[in-house]
């Protein structure tokens, strides 16, 4: 085989990979019950990059430089894609709030239950920006909407580390992720927790 076609080759390996990765990113969401949630942010530039950069590999007429370009390009849509989709593999639940803006926000969360009922995390600039603590918001869980109010625990510090080191124990891609570096195993000094309370009747 020719240095040309093993070339060839790689690029249509790689092309079919990231195709069926971005794929992936769109559909593993079909895996939980209730309304669709559409890829956002990084996970939709890791699910678009992906069919983008493999529809280019797989062009035939691919000019070199472009074809090198898209190789280039391919391992950062691959990581994006990849945490997209293994993100959603286990339990993921929506919060429908609004950003600072004043615009409808999705947030997907990963989420944990203790005792004193359903917990999430995530870093305290996210948690700002939605106006989350105290607010009257849906929560999508289990194909099942119901109202939750979020109470933000911030200067807990010991709360916010045991929520985040339950999150650890049960998503796998979390303990993945942390044995490589990409998350992080103990909760930041800009991670903040947020138990959801059942809204009040009436």
């Amino acid at each position: 085989m020719t240095q040309s076609n093993e070339s060839s080759t790689f690029r249509s390996v790689v092309g079919w990979a990231l195709v069926a990765l971005g794929v992936a990113v769109f559909t593993v969401r079909f895996l939980h019950e209730g309304a669709y949630a559409v890829p956002r942010g990084g996970n939709l530039v890791g699910g678009l990059g992906s069919l983008l950069l493999g529809g280019v590999l797989l062009w035939p007429g691919v000019p070199k430089w472009l074809g090198w370009a898209a190789l280039a390009a391919s391992p950062i849509v691959l990581f994006l894609g990849l945490y997209a989709t293994m993100a959603e593999l286990e339990e993921t639940v929506s919060l429908y709030a609004t950003d600072s803006a004043g615009q409808p926000a999705e947030l997907r969360l990963w989420i944990v239950d203790r005792e004193d009922g359903a917990w999430v995390g995530m870093p305290r600039a996210k948690a700002l920006e939605h106006s989350l603590d105290g607010a009257r918001l849906d929560m999508l869980r289990g194909g099942e909407t119901r109202c939750v109010m979020p109470v933000l625990y911030d200067d807990d510090r010991e709360t916010v580390g045991a929520i985040h080191q339950m999150k650890v124990e049960k998503y796998a891609v979390a303990r993945a992720a942390a044995s490589i570096g990409l998350y992080a195993r103990e909760a930041r000094d800009t991670t903040v927790a947020l138990r959801l309370d059942p809204c009040p009747a009436g």
